[in-house]
């Protein structure tokens, strides 16, 4: 299942890159081509290496310890600790988000400086294996350093929305080389370009969701505790909805499904349904 769904992101990032060099060229020639990837590297760095500690407090997350919260710390931290020594990662540091809506996410830019976050009303609504189920998937991202991916997937697509942008406004392309395709196809680039790589940027993080659902099956030992956690938190996530930023939802364990089929493909997400009929398949 792994090996599958990271030659299915292999897949996509070449397309998305191929996208990148062709639709690139045709929208601003060459050197236009280079400019937009360098401004993408430049943004998506400082992203990259602050993601986690932006994702931490815009929730207002406050660090899980001992000292304070130690009922809760006491119940997460052994759980951690055993899943994190099966799957050979270092500890990651613990947080509490005050907020009732039932989820969590991993984050930091590697296994070496990872988080991992729970709200309040996921220590409350999980039983002890269901949240194990969730701490595995979790952990999952980390090894499988999806931060890492999911940063280089949004290089590539902010690169090819930012020449579609400067094509928009400045006219494209201003050498005279390789003309075929010529004004017809830098105008549809203009407009497809910037949809087909939010496309292939959101299939690649529903990818990684199923390789995170996989991990958790293997190292909690089966997928039921996982798929019992995400039943109640397809249910309960709805009727407790959570006010998460764009830049930040994808990280967590779930997002609210609208249901509808052209709502899924901008989704970070698979279905739930999805998720756990793939996890019932392994058993």
């Amino acid at each position: 299942m792994h090996t599958a769904n990271t030659l299915k992101t292999a897949f996509l990032l070449g397309l998305l890159s191929a996208l990148l060099i062709v639709g690139g060229r045709a929208l601003a020639g060459r050197q236009g081509l280079y400019l937009g990837l360098a401004m993408a590297v430049v943004m998506n760095f400082s992203s990259y290496f602050f993601s986690d500690k932006i994702a931490l407090a815009s929730y207002g997350a406050m660090p899980l310890t001992p000292e304070e919260n130690s009922e809760i710390y006491y119940r997460v931290e052994p759980m951690v600790r055993g899943l994190v020594q099966r799957m050979g990662l270092p500890m990651p540091r613990l947080w509490l988000i005050p907020e009732d809506s039932p989820n969590a996410f991993a984050t930091g830019r590697n296994p070496a400086h990872a988080s991992v976050a729970f709200t309040v009303g996921i220590l409350r609504l999980m039983d002890d294996r269901e949240l194990e189920g969730v701490v595995a998937h979790e952990l999952g991202h980390v090894l499988h350093r999806d931060i890492l991916t999911s940063s280089v997937a949004a290089t590539i697509a902010a690169a090819i929305t930012w020449l579609a942008q400067m094509a928009f406004f400045f006219g494209g392309r201003r050498d005279d080389e390789d003309n075929g395709g010529g004004i017809a196809g830098a105008l549809l680039m203009m407009v497809l370009g910037p949809i087909a790589a939010s496309l292939i940027q959101m299939a690649i993080s529903r990818t990684r969701e199923y390789s995170a659902d996989a991990a958790s099956a293997k190292y909690a030992g089966s997928p039921y505790p996982l798929i019992s956690a995400l039943g109640k938190l397809d249910t309960w996530s709805k009727r407790i909805p959570m006010d998460a930023t764009p830049a930040t939802a994808h990280l967590f364990i779930i997002k609210p499904s609208t249901g509808q089929w052209l709502m899924r493909l901008f989704s970070t997400h698979p279905s739930t349904e999805d998720r756990i009929a793939r996890l019932q398949a392994m058993r």
